[in-house]
């Protein structure tokens, strides 16, 4: 582990309090000069710390420069975390460390994604230092069928860690957004490797997209977008505590997909159950009434014709 690593660890560990450049020099076992040296490159990186004479040096509370210690914290262990700056996409960091072997509940995670996309190969919108961006791999022993399953779970995962957090509540769009007040906040993109001889998961990454922080939205998204935290309403490390908690309860639900845990609250979050909707799903498309959700997370769907289908993939865009 590198100085500046260790560092923040300590920082961030006792945030809000001093600790002089000597103690820090003694326990690493170097400089003065190079615990400030390594003090300022944490600077230039977005963290908020003050150095104040004959005290030391602080992580102010209102630091919000995202990082694996600054996560951890708040986890009960058993993940690995990285951080980075910027990359294309999350979900490709994390297939290629999956390919390398990397164990499951390895979470990557990015201030910014310059190639963020959901389903169907559309651009997710992810501004640097706004949102929570972040891929989980997970190898699970459940049959390719069930694939689907993992979103679900994702998405109350992510109902919960917001409500855990912010005290607001979530609902869920079939099959994989998250939205709050009517408006998306949420998107999960799951993809799968499978083993052919198995016939089951060779991995899965889970990939989230959160817009967590107030901000000016593109003009194509305005009206349909949202974020979880309005003007000043953000709390001190709001994104390290909704990732920690997003990571928690998505092991939590993953671990017991056999048993189904998760659906219970996947239907009773529903935002499109009795709603009109419009559906594209493989040949069928036109406008619906949604009658109920399976517990196979089916959507029951009621045309205009009269004629009811059950829906295991596609798209619903609900009807105002």
């Amino acid at each position: 582990m590198e100085l500046k690593e260790k560092l923040l660890r300590k920082l961030e560990s006792c945030r809000g309090e001093y600790i002089s450049g000597e103690e820090l020099a003694a326990a690493f076992g170097v400089s003065r000069n190079a615990v400030w040296k390594n003090v300022r490159s944490l600077e230039k990186e977005g963290f908020a710390i003050s150095s104040v004479k004959n005290r030391g040096y602080a992580l102010l509370p209102e630091s919000d420069a995202l990082s694996a210690a600054g996560i951890e914290k708040f986890l009960s262990g058993g993940f690995s975390v990285r951080v980075l700056k910027d990359t294309g996409s999350t979900n490709d960091e994390a297939k290629v460390l999956a390919a390398a072997g990397a164990p499951e509940w390895t979470a990557v995670i990015a201030e910014k994604q310059t190639k963020g996309r959901g389903r169907y190969s559309r651009p997710f919108y992810s501004p640097a230092g706004a949102g929570l961006y972040m891929s989980v791999l997970l190898r699970p022993k459940i049959p390719a069928a069930e694939t689907l399953f993992i979103t679900a779970c994702a998405a109350v995962a992510v109902c919960e860690a917001i409500e855990s957090v912010s005290a607001k509540y979530a609902e869920i769009k079939w099959v994989n957004d998250v939205y709050m007040g009517g408006k998306k906040v949420c998107g999960i993109l799951t993809e799968a490797s499978f083993d052919v001889e198995s016939g089951g998961l060779a991995y899965a990454v889970v990939g989230i997209g959160i817009n967590v922080k107030h901000s000016v939205f593109p003009a194509e998204l305005q009206g349909r977008a949202a974020s979880v935290f309005g003007k000043g309403e953000y709390p001190s490390e709001g994104r390290a505590r909704i990732a920690a908690a997003v990571l928690e309860r998505l092991r939590y639900y993953c671990g017991r997909i056999a048993e189904r845990t998760f659906f219970a609250e996947y239907k009773r979050r529903s935002f499109v159950v009795g709603r009109r909707v419009q559906v594209v799903s493989g040949t069928l498309s036109g406008e619906a009434e949604v009658l109920d959700l399976d517990e196979n997370c089916f959507l029951l769907v009621r045309f205009a014709d009269g004629a009811i289908r059950r829906l295991s993939a596609g798209e619903v865009s609900v009807k105002v």
